[in-house]
């Protein structure tokens, strides 16, 4: 989210999400943690529907009007933009994973199913789980951010095609419930969104994306009102867990239950005193898209080098890896995501100068 438009509530929750996802990955293998701390951690898979929610929401309120008042001419910025800020991670932490696949090889240890190499130009474009494979391979968390490049490849359609603010309130409420019933029609058969996610994932990225858009309309005109929206949202977004938690399809409820619970926290993002706006929060928020691409390669190294029986770590030394994945998720932000960025986002303006003085040459001549 840019600075000009950034809700530090929203930043906040990020980081809380991302960290959601390293305690999922990390829950079978601690020693002595308890049936029911696991069976909670268990579900930290669902991290990734709100991370998916709010990039629909950050994307639109960003981008749409941008979009629209820049034309089909803004499009290539867009998406270039986009790709700078998702790719150089993602190509380190491949490069780090087939790095790790040599070794392992080395060693005799080499997986034939999650270290395919003939799949690798998959990941580099960007394209492993667009149906092309069955399974998760390399920087498994990568997943998600295949997806995601197809929901920004798309989204000139949508903000094109829709504009929001001309939409009234109950019709955005109601393509926002169409929406969450897609979701669990596109998912029949599925008994949790974690289910099959070379299947299922594209699908669950795409229809929670363009619901995070219209979450984000909501909030552009309730932003100013009373409370009671925030309020409504919150309400509905506990009974939907509590329904989910009870038994009623994860595919529907969690969904819906985050969709309000996002509103929710825009809605309040602004308050005085919000926790999520703490610095400590915030700079998870900044770092998280290194955590969550970092903390799975580098659990799998912490294994090969400290760990004996994978299945019962020493809470001391989880907790020794959780602090290398905050330092890494640190350096690779600083050193790695930033700096990529910041390259490829000046490449078009140097292609601009270049191409301005071969014409003057041209025309000087």
């Amino acid at each position: 989210m840019s600075a000009r438009h950034e809700l530090r509530a929203l930043t906040g929750m990020r980081g809380i999400a991302a960290w959601l996802v390293v305690l999922y990955h990390t829950r079978l293998s601690v020693a002595g943690l308890p049936h029911s701390v696991v069976a909670v951690l268990a579900k930290g898979y669902l991290a990734v529907d709100f991370f998916f929610l709010l990039s629909g929401f950050v994307i639109w309120l960003s981008w749409s009007e941008r979009l629209r008042r820049g034309g089909i001419g803004a499009v290539p910025g867009f998406l270039w933009r986009r790709l700078a800020r998702i790719w150089p991670l993602h190509l380190f932490m491949l490069g780090c994973a087939v790095a790790l696949a040599l070794l392992l090889l080395a060693l005799g240890k080499h997986d034939a199913v999650h270290h395919r190499f003939a799949d690798l130009p998959l990941h580099i474009l960007l394209l492993q789980n667009w149906g092309f494979t069955d399974h998760l391979a390399w920087n498994d968390p990568s997943w998600s951010i295949s997806t995601e490049w197809a929901a920004y490849l798309l989204f000139p359609l949508l903000a094109f095609s829709l504009d929001w603010r001309r939409v009234p309130s109950w019709a955005v409420l109601a393509t926002i419930a169409a929406l969450l019933v897609l979701l669990h029609a596109a998912m029949a058969g599925a008994p949790t969104l974690g289910t099959d996610i070379w299947t299922f994932g594209l699908r669950r990225c795409l229809i929670e994306f363009a619901t995070g858009s219209a979450i984000c309309a909501l909030w552009m005109r309730w932003r100013d009102a009373p409370a009671l929206p925030a309020v409504l949202a919150t309400t509905l977004g506990v009974a939907g867990l509590a329904a989910a938690a009870l038994g009623a399809p994860e595919t529907l409820t969690v969904p819906g239950a985050f969709a309000a619970l996002l509103l929710a926290l825009a809605l309040t993002a602004d308050r005085r005193g919000n926790p999520l706006e703490t610095p400590a929060l915030h700079s998870l928020g900044e770092i998280s898209y290194a955590t969550y691409l970092g903390h799975f390669l580098l659990f799998g190294v912490f294994k090969l080098v400290f760990v004996a029986d994978a299945h019962a770590i020493p809470p001391m030394l989880i907790a020794l890896y959780l602090a290398l994945v905050l330092g890494s998720s640190v350096a690779l932000h600083h050193l790695v995501e930033r700096p990529a960025q910041n390259w490829m986002n000046r490449i078009p303006a140097r292609w601009q100068r270049t191409g301005a003085r071969v014409q003057a040459s041209s025309s000087a001549s």
